[in-house]
């Protein structure tokens, strides 16, 4: 079988099997779990060997038109270099592992065929987006996953949360979608295809004649589809639907995509210097606010939401700074931990028997009962604080080490005021990192929160995904440093010794400042009675009145829950807590620029549909009933009226001829 025939299969197995688990999902239920699981395991077989071939030497390429156009054609084109065969493998992996967890994770889950339908769907319409050859062809998977991500993120349909943050994550992707899709259009109208090796050609040879207007409108799309600011803001609200999508989402697609979608097509932003800089200044932006609001964060998967916003922040820092290399790194290795983190974290739900709460301040002895979760996470955090030697370390020093040669001025096409920006925000969010992936830890497997009950051991299929999540987390950095240049543009993702340096040591900085922050917390709230005082937001202020601890609100099902007062966050981050914990308040500020705005516009124009243009209609509407009224009061069905009026009417007639005749 050719490589070809192989890469095309890898996107087609996996809708193959949504489409049979559609169909067979209430005829044959028995079905549905093979056919959830073996497609994509299937497409990773095959993507694997298509990586295999591909060797990280020539592009496999082909293609075939798909209609004519009349101008620029669409084609069905394959290209894949190395960093498309490698994502692919990614992708498919973290898919089969979310689709094996699912059958324990969703065994009693009355929806579950369609979910995983959506599952495989969403995994073929990524792997479609990282082989395809042609923009369009692109779109088509870029846009599948957006309304794929509508109904998984509004699984929980019943609940007002999901029913919202389906509709929030619909609605923001596709305000950045729009610009992306003039943006698509006039790339390929100024390079005459939109196939990406002629796009790129007619990059190399100066053929784009509005480089910049057309880096920063696909540049929306990208903000808009990885969550970054200023289109961020769906992706935390996205956890209130199952667990497992929130990994497959935050691992290997959706947000992937557009970190993906620069690296392909990075010399068209690179033809524009403040397209760079926006580039820069947007993954800056994103990196340390995000670092800042998932310290404050109660429930775990929001961290966690937070966290990917701001890694995703590292690798497009690496796109702003001309690396591709380490920003594809940075990807690949996000997506193991992160797969693992949220799967963890579904684990934790799953055994207080929940479908997505899970606030940390109200956990108690989970170490003891999740020990599977305790100990894979452990290795996740680890590797998201970027501690050596796990994973996170080699993908993110990568990317500072990038940063650090670009600011030095080392770096063709790359401002060297960009290095300074990502290299600055990276080593603050890195500090940032490590501060909450330590309270996360501490909160979950420490906490002081009231214990939630048991509901007991859980399914195999889960912690054995678990595990095999643990082995890429802790040693795919260390291996994939040496070997993946070869496979990418041949630049060395070696960590660099200033960077590695500075970085790793802000890193535990931060997890040292939060731990001593939890122990003085936990020390006063062991010394304040319940319900009384807590430690004061402000460090050493002292001791002010707090909210309850003792708060009665449902939780774990019907019991009531005791947060746990001990939380670091409030004493690092001080009175800014209230808004980090908000989000900065940034919906509220598109609320008033945006949504009410609209909504104004919307009444007035219901105002002027019915009470003017309506008017005229019923206006229009009763002159002829007004009439019709008048000849239907003639009709009275008395012949001597008729006759009379025949008589009348000749009369009439009779006189006006005369009188016509006369003045003649």
């Amino acid at each position: 079988m050719t490589t070809t025939t192989l890469a095309v299969l890898v996107p087609l197995l996996p809708f193959l099997g949504a489409a049979a688990g559609l169909l067979l999902g209430r005829t044959a239920p028995g079905f549905v779990r093979p056919l959830a699981v073996l497609p994509p395991l299937a497409a990773l077989v095959l993507a694997a060997l298509v990586a295999v071939r591909q060797g990280g030497g020539q592009a496999i390429t082909s293609h075939t038109e798909l209609t004519p156009t009349g101008s620029v054609p669409i084609e069905l084109a394959l290209d894949i270099d190395g960093f498309a065969a490698l994502v692919a493998v990614v992708v498919a992996f973290v898919a089969t592992c979310v689709q094996i967890y699912s059958t324990g994770y969703l065994r009693d889950d009355p929806r579950y065929p369609s979910y995983a339908a959506l599952v495989s769907l969403f995994t073929s319409a990524m792997l479609l987006v990282v082989y395809s050859g042609d923009l369009i062809v692109l779109l088509v998977g870029w846009e599948v996953m957006g309304i794929c991500s509508y109904f998984l993120v509004g699984h929980y349909w019943e609940t007002p949360e999901a029913r919202a943050a389906s509709l929030k994550a619909f609605l923001v992707t596709k305000l950045g979608d729009v610009p992306f899709l003039i943006g698509l259009f006039a790339l390929g109208t100024d390079a005459g295809s939109f196939r990406i090796t002629r796009v790129l050609g007619a990059v190399t040879s100066g053929g784009l004649d509005h480089p910049t207007v057309i880096a920063l409108l696909l540049l929306a799309g990208v903000a808009g589809k990885s969550a970054q600011f200023p289109l961020h803001t769906w992706l935390p609200d996205a956890m209130a639907g199952p667990t497992p999508v929130s990994a497959l989402i935050h691992a290997a697609t959706m947000v992937a995509a557009g970190v993906y979608f620069i690296a392909r097509l990075l010399p068209v932003f690179e033809a524009s210097s403040a397209a760079m800089v926006v580039l820069a200044v947007m993954a800056a932006v994103t990196m340390a606010g995000s670092g800042v609001a998932a310290l404050a964060q109660d429930d775990i998967k929001r961290v966690l939401a937070y966290s990917t916003i701001g890694q995703l922040g590292y690798m497009t820092g690496a796109l702003a700074v001309g690396d591709r290399g380490a920003a594809v790194f940075h990807l690949m290795s996000h997506g193991a931990f992160k797969a693992l983190l949220f799967l963890a974290a579904g684990v934790i739900i799953h055994a207080a028997g929940t479908n997505s709460l899970a606030a940390m301040s109200r956990m108690h002895g989970l170490r003891d009962r999740v020990p599977d979760a305790y100990w894979t996470m452990t290795v996740a955090l680890l590797a998201l604080a970027a501690i050596p030697p796990f994973s996170g370390f080699f993908s993110k020093e990568s990317v500072l080490g990038a940063a650090e040669h670009a600011a030095d001025g080392h770096t063709a096409h790359v401002p060297g005021v960009t290095g300074w920006i990502v290299l600055v925000a990276g080593l603050v969010t890195a500090l940032l990192t490590a501060a909450y992936a330590t309270r996360l830890w501490l909160l979950a497997f420490r906490g002081r929160g009231a214990e939630a009950p048991d509901h007991g051991r859980q399914p195999l299929t889960m912690t054995v995904v678990l595990w095999v999540l643990t082995i890429p987390s802790l040693a795919f950095g260390g291996f994939a440093y040496r070997s993946l240049p070869d496979w990418f543009d041949g630049r060395d993702l070696t960590p660099t010794l200033l960077t590695s340096i500075l970085g790793t040591g802000l890193a535990l900085v931060g997890g040292l400042l939060t731990y001593g922050a939890w122990q003085r917390t936990t020390a006063l709230a062991a010394r304040a009675p319940l319900g009384a005082v807590a430690a004061h937001p402000e460090g050493d202020a002292g001791l002010v009145e707090a909210e309850a601890i003792a708060t009665h609100e449902p939780a774990y099902g019907d019991i009531a829950y005791a947060p746990d007062p001990a939380d670091p966050g409030r004493l690092l981050l001080g009175p800014l807590h209230r808004h980090a914990a908000a989000g900065f308040h940034l919906d509220a500020v598109y609320t008033a620029l945006f949504v009410r705005p609209v909504q104004a516009g919307a009444s007035l124009v219901r105002f002027l549909d019915r009470e003017v243009v309506d008017t005229y209609v019923r206006g229009a509407a009763a002159l002829p009933r007004l009439l019709g009224a008048a000849v239907r009061r003639a009709q009275t069905g008395n012949v001597q009226t008729y006759v009379s009026a025949l008589l009348a009417g000749t009369v009439v007639l009779a006189v006006a001829v005369l009188l016509v005749a006369t003045g003649a």
